[in-house]
């Protein structure tokens, strides 16, 4: 849990910083970010999954 709390702490001030300097956030369009992020963890979920089942 405190590394969710630490990741949202740090994309705030990131996201103040940014805004402070007026630069654009570096961040892709909410959904397809999200959805990215979700596709990259479950590929290294499936990833795990498959190899401690077929070649372990």
């Amino acid at each position: 849990m405190s590394e969710v709390l630490l990741a949202l702490v740090a994309g705030f001030i990131v996201g103040i910083l940014f805004s402070a300097i007026k630069l654009p956030i570096p961040a892709p369009p909410v959904l397809s970010g999200v959805m990215g992020i979700v596709g990259v963890y479950g590929g290294g979920v499936a990833y795990q999954w498959i190899v401690e089942r077929f070649f372990t």
